[in-house]
Order: C-alpha cells, then sequence, then structure tokens
C-alpha cells in the first residue's frame, strides 16, 4: 500500500477534472515535475482516462467520485469494511482471510490488479470508475444449499439498480446482469466448505459505471455503464452501501425461503425469457427458447416441444 500512497494523493488531487500544473502537483506531493510525469504514466496504466495540454497541465477526462469508506459505513451497518484503493482481487482477499472474517465482512476496491470473472477469466478493473466490491458470507445450512446462490444475488443487484432509476437491468442466466443485450455486471461465487459442515462463500460483484472504452480493449463481448441506463448516476458510496444491504438482506431471505422464493423474480427480470437462445456447454451447443429457471436454478429449455432443465453451460442469443 505504501507505495501507492504517491498515487493515490495524486489521483485525489486530480479527481475534481480540473487542470493541475505539473509544477503545483509537484510542490502538492513534494516531488519534481519529472516525478509527476513518472507517476502519471502509472496512473494511466491503470486505466484512468487522463491526458495532458501543454501549458495547462494534467486533467481527467471527467471528474470522479473515489469511494470513502466512512461515508459508506454511516450508510449501511455492515460488521467489517475494508476498502483498499489498490488489490489484486477483493475475492482473493477474502478467501484469504476465512476463518477469521464475521459474516458479512465486505471488501472494496478502487482497481483491481488481478480482478477474476466467471472460469478463470479476468475481470477488466479499470480505476474508479467502476465497483468492485466483494462480501463473506457464512452459510450454515451448508455447500448444497448455495446452489444457485449466484441467480439470487442477481436479481439483489437488478432489482436495486431498477430502484435506483435504471428500470430496464435484466438478468442473465447464471451470474449476470444486462442492459440492451450488453452485460453491466458479473457475480462470482466462491466457495470452501466440507459436506456436513456450514459454507464459506465469498460474492463477488464486479459492475460497470463510466468505464472509458479506452480501458477494454480485452473485452471479447458486448458491454455497456451504468451511465447508459441510468440519469442522473447515483452516488458510487451510496451506491456501494445500498447494493451491500440488499445483498445482506437478500441472503438472509435467501437462507429462510431458498431458491424457491426467488424464481418469479428472476424470471420477471430475465433478458433471455421467451427468446431464442443457444447454449454452450463444453463443445456441445444446444439451441432452443428458453424459458426462466426452476426452483434447483437450472436453465429451462424448450426444444421440439420438449422442456429440459440445464445447470451448466453459458448462453447467448441465437445467431450471436
Amino acid at each position: 500500500m505504501k507505495e501507492h500512497s504517491t498515487r493515490l494523493a495524486l489521483i485525489r488531487l486530480l479527481a475534481d477534472g480540473h487542470f493541475h500544473s505539473g509544477e503545483k502537483l509537484g510542490l502538492a506531493l513534494g516531488m519534481s515535475r519529472a516525478g509527476i510525469a513518472k507517476q502519471i504514466k502509472i496512473i494511466q496504466q491503470w486505466g484512468l482516462d487522463l491526458f495532458s495540454v501543454q501549458g495547462k497541465g494534467y486533467c481527467l477526462a471527467a471528474p470522479i467520485e473515489l469511494l470513502d469508506s466512512q461515508r459508506i459505513t454511516e450508510l449501511v451497518n455492515c460488521p467489517q469494511l475494508e476498502l483498499i484503493p489498490v488489490i489484486d482481487s477483493t475475492n482473493q482477499h477474502l478467501l484469504n482471510q476465512i476463518g477469521q472474517l464475521p459474516s458479512g465482512a465486505v471488501c472494496l476496491a478502487e482497481y483491481q490488479q488481478a480482478g477474476r470473472g466467471r472460469r478463470g477469466r479476468q475481470w477488466q478493473s479499470p480505476f474508479g470508475s467502476n465497483l468492485y466490491l466483494s462480501t463473506y458470507w457464512r452459510l450454515e445450512a451448508g455447500v448444497a444449499a448455495a446452489m444457485g446462490l449466484s441467480l439470487v444475488v442477481g436479481v439483489a443487484i437488478a432489482e436495486t439498480l431498477q430502484q435506483l432509476g435504471a428500470p430496464d437491468i435484466r438478468v442473465k442466466w447464471p451470474n449476470d446482469l444486462y442492459y440492451q443485450d450488453q452485460k453491466l455486471a458479473g457475480i462470482l461465487v466462491e466457495m470452501t466448505g466440507m459436506a456436513g459442515d456450514a459454507a464459506h462463500l465469498v460474492i463477488g460483484v464486479g459492475l460497470n459505471i463510466a468505464m472509458p472504452t479506452t480501458a477494454t480493449t480485452m473485452i471479447d463481448q458486448a458491454w455497456t455503464n451504468l451511465s447508459a441506463a441510468c440519469s442522473p448516476l447515483p452516488s458510487r458510496n451510496v451506491l456501494a452501501a445500498m447494493l451491500i444491504d440488499r445483498i445482506h438482506q437478500t441472503l438472509i431471505e435467501y437462507e429462510k425461503i431458498g431458491l424457491s422464493g426467488f424464481v418469479d423474480r428472476w424470471n420477471r427480470i430475465d433478458n433471455f425469457l421467451n427468446r431464442p437462445v443457444k447454449l454452450l456447454i463444453g463443445e456441445r451447443v444446444i439451441e432452443g427458447v428458453a424459458r426462466g429457471i426452476n426452483e434447483q436454478g437450472a436453465l429451462l429449455l424448450e426444444h421440439d416441444d420438449d422442456i429440459t432443465a440445464y445447470v451448466g453451460g453459458e448462453i447467448s442469443l441465437r445467431g450471436c
């Protein structure tokens, strides 16, 4: 963290979106203009959309609201909240501490150097433009009861975003959120635990808020930002607090009623419901019409007037 302190201080000075000369930045941080230029190059590698103009200095393409752990904890009752601005992975940070954490502990970051998505993919995590949030949850009912948990969390996030002014947010089986057929957010649930014992869950959420296109060269699918779905955008700190609260309340509800209590809520906001899709399971491609999910969280796919439930794989619109 110490090696990042100067860079984080520099970002705080630039966060207002105004021009700041290299000389004034250097005076504020106790370093030369050349030193500032070097730090600027590093924070640009973190995905910040920043440019320089001779005679004017450095400026972010748009102001950013930095996360504030004190502000978030004022808004939500959370047993433990860590804000680590630069981290490898919020999920891994919590996984490394299982056994020492209270259920409901949260880790937030501004930038992930090794963010993870589903199936080992990298999650693009530019600094300050999105939300990267993980929470630990002890599920007393055990590993088997965790089936379909990503669906439940997806419903919680979608309903929260709809409440905040984005009514057209939808869910995609089994762990994504979509807006206008483009990916908006992903959910990664990682779990440890023995049969007959409690399940230890780490639930990670990556939500695109205002991600610059300059940071997305590695993304190989259509994506979008919350800024396209919601105007005006909510405060990032308010959004973080609301998502933490809704996810925790939903997990408590899930422990009481199970996945069956969420099937109708999922189907109401299912982006692919009653649409022709293809399901990819390994090398196998199955085409059909999506008919929602069942009480086990399986995808229901209709083909030749027969409906079959599938528990694994990835879906996309047919022809995409």
